[in-house]
């Protein structure tokens, strides 16, 4: 692995890596074009205004995502939220190809790559342990809701059960963690201490909590508009039904490709719903699309800020 990691680091390792990424990134988008040629573009006959706006609306949630990630660092680590941002944009774009968790390691890289080092590895990943938490006690008020008030199958509301529950349990977690971290017992080992200094206090984690609880809120609101665009039946149960689905099986340690499972499942949710399969599946590749779209415009603002700030600096 070390022998690995000095090759990456390497100028020709950077080359070749930099050049299979875009090697990578052409042949998804060869392969999506050619799908959609098949199949048909899925945004086909849909109002475009409304789909820009549910675009839009995925962007600022992007948005939220970071600034409450950002929230998870200990104060004297915490990266800028929009490379926050463009790891998250980044692990959205390669979910197309890569398997599911697979896009934590590519958050890794990018918040390193953009940090240029000063991140740890060690506190990124606990960050996002964090995030995990916060993500499922986020989802909770919403299944919940769309439980309680959607009109679908008892499968889909056991299913909406089952995230709400998960969410209460993380939200647990999240309360209990820093005072089982400050118990005397567990402070006599060195990684007790570490996690210690790093876990996040209450007031962050709520502040952290509120942040995700809105770019999920946003993300549903996409989804309302895209399902009305599209021309299904307003529902935004429904929209949120779709979102759990999808974030619920974000959470699954493998899956054949992170987008797709999610694609999947969203659109396995809207059958249950009494969608028809044709229309579900269409609707949740088009979603996952704009969805991957939007990550895309996040990382290549980034690169183009960063860029500029580098380019301002070499010229004065």
């Amino acid at each position: 692995m070390r022998g690995l990691y000095d090759v990456c680091r390497s100028p020709r390792g950077r080359l070749a890596l930099n050049l299979g990424t875009g090697v990578l990134a052409v042949t998804i988008s060869v392969l999506a074009a050619r799908h959609f040629a098949d199949v048909g573009w899925p945004f086909a006959g849909a109002d475009i205004r409304l789909v820009a706006a549910a675009g839009l609306l995925f962007l600022l949630a992007y948005a939220f995502k970071a600034y409450g990630w950002h929230r998870l660092f200990a104060p004297h680590e915490r990266p800028k939220p929009l490379a926050l941002g463009a790891a998250c944009g980044a692990a959205s774009v390669t979910g197309a190809a890569l398997p599911g968790r697979f896009d934590d390691v590519v958050r890794v890289a990018v918040v390193r790559r953009a940090t240029g080092g000063r991140a740890g590895v060690a506190p990124v990943c606990l960050s996002l342990f964090m995030l995990g938490l916060i993500d499922t006690a986020a989802l909770m008020p919403l299944a919940g809701t769309a439980a309680a008030t959607a009109d679908a199958s008892v499968a889909v509301r056991a299913v909406l059960g089952v995230v709400a529950f998960a969410g209460f349990g993380a939200a647990i977690v999240i309360a209990v963690l820093p005072r089982l971290l400050a118990s005397g017992r567990l402070l006599r080992f060195r990684i007790a201490r570490w996690l210690g200094e790093r876990v996040v206090s209450p007031r962050d984690a709520w502040q952290a909590w509120v942040l995700v609880l809105a770019s999920w809120i946003t993300r549903a609101f996409g989804l309302f508009l895209l399902l009305h665009a599209l021309g299904f039946q307003l529902s935004l149960p429904l929209a949120i039904a779709f979102l759990c689905a999808a974030a619920a099986s974000g959470a699954l340690p493998i899956a054949p490709a992170g987008a797709a499972t999610q694609a999947g499942a969203g659109a396995a949710i809207l059958i249950a719903s009494g969608v028809g399969a044709a229309q579900a599946v269409s609707f949740a590749v088009g979603a996952q699309a704009l969805l991957i779209l939007a990550g895309a415009a996040v990382l290549l603002f980034a690169a183009l800020w960063h860029g500029g700030k580098r380019l301002a600096l070499a010229v004065l």
